[in-house]
C-alpha cells in the first residue's frame, strides 16, 4: 500500500522533487472553476486550514526539507497552467521553490513517461493521470527504488531545474 502525500512529506527528511509536466489535472477541481468564473484569492486556494497541502509543505520546511517543484509545460499556457501559477504564489510562501520551464527548452531532455515525486533522492512516487488530467482509474500512485527509474527521474528533474525559470520571475503570456 502507497503512503499518503502528507505521511509521504512528513517522513522525509532532506528533500521532495516533483516534476510536473502535463498542461492540465483535474479539470473538476471546484478551486478552478472558480478561478474560471473569475474569482480569485479565495481562501481554499490560500488558506493552510483549508489548503492542507501549505501546512504539510510549512511544516516540512520548518523542520529542514527542501522542498522543489519544476514544471514543464505548453506556450501559449492553458488555462490550468495559468491557474496554477496564481495559487503557486502560497506553496512558494509555505516554503516550496518552483520553477518554469516552457516545452520548447525541454527537447533534449530525457523524461520518464510520468509525473512524479522524488523523496530524499530514494524513493520515487509515480503519478498516473488519464487523458483528461484525472487520476487514473485504479492504483493512481506508484512507489518504486528501482535504481534505474531513480536515476533518470533525478536527472530529468535536475536538468529542467537548472534551466528553469523561478516562479517570482515567470508571468505565464
Amino acid at each position: 500500500m502507497v503512503p499518503s502525500f502528507e505521511q509521504l512529506l512528513a517522513s522525509a527528511e532532506r528533500s521532495a522533487i516533483h516534476l510536473e509536466m502535463r498542461d492540465g489535472y483535474m479539470e473538476s477541481d471546484p478551486s478552478f472553476i472558480a478561478w474560471k468564473q473569475g474569482f480569485r484569492d479565495l481562501p481554499e486556494d490560500n488558506d493552510p486550514e483549508m489548503r492542507h497541502w501549505l501546512k504539510w509543505v510549512r511544516d516540512a520546511t520548518d523542520r529542514g526539507v527542501s522542498i522543489r517543484r519544476a514544471r514543464v509545460f505548453s506556450v501559449p499556457e492553458s488555462d490550468y497552467l495559468r491557474f496554477e501559477h496564481h495559487v503557486s504564489d502560497a506553496n512558494v510562501e509555505a516554503g516550496e521553490e518552483i520553477r518554469w520551464l516552457p516545452r520548447r527548452n525541454a527537447t533534449d531532455i530525457a523524461f520518464p513517461g510520468n509525473d512524479f515525486w522524488v523523496f530524499d533522492n530514494r524513493t520515487v512516487l509515480v503519478l498516473h493521470f488519464d487523458g483528461n488530467g484525472e487520476c487514473a482509474p485504479g492504483d493512481w500512485l506508484e512507489m518504486t527504488e528501482d535504481p534505474r527509474i531513480l536515476k533518470l527521474c533525478v536527472g530529468a528533474f535536475e536538468a529542467v531545474w537548472e534551466r528553469a525559470t523561478p516562479h517570482s520571475e515567470y508571468q505565464p503570456t
